[in-house]
């Protein structure tokens, strides 16, 4: 399988709430990278392992968000790296804000599993969504 193929299964499958089967993806020695700003990471937002992205990441969206969704503008693939750039949509429930923010990931894959998580968000939008002014 191609390795944008298999992100955009890993994609598929979160999108469908389908968690565990997100997890399978990943190598057993996973490293994940999520970005500080979120009020709910802890420490260096360096998770390892699916249990621990699982723990630490995946549980804590439908406490903190409503609605969450990761839209996708472009996938694009470069030897053993796949790079999403997209947005993250739903409601900041601290708030009740609803917010679109910048979002870029990066993948790398070895060996059909993936194996490092790059994270890259706009958490200020997420947090305190502003509307833009229009000029």
């Amino acid at each position: 399988m191609k390795n944008i193929e298999l992100a955009k299964t890993g994609y598929k499958k979160f999108s469908e709430g389908d968690i565990d089967g997100v997890l399978a993806m990943f190598d057993p020695k996973m490293e994940w990278h999520e970005c500080n700003g979120f009020p709910f990471i802890e420490g260096d937002g360096k998770f390892t392992g699916p249990e621990a992205v699982a723990h630490g990441v995946f549980s804590k969206i439908p406490e903190y968000y409503d609605h969450f969704n990761i839209e996708i503008k472009e996938l694009m693939e470069s030897g053993d790296h796949v790079i999403m750039k997209g947005y993250y949509t739903g409601t900041w429930k601290a708030t009740g804000k609803k917010f679109k923010a910048n979002a870029v990931h990066i993948w790398t894959v070895k060996d059909e599993k993936l194996t490092s998580f790059f994270q890259a968000v706009d958490t200020a939008t997420i947090i305190n969504p502003v509307k833009a002014k229009v000029m």
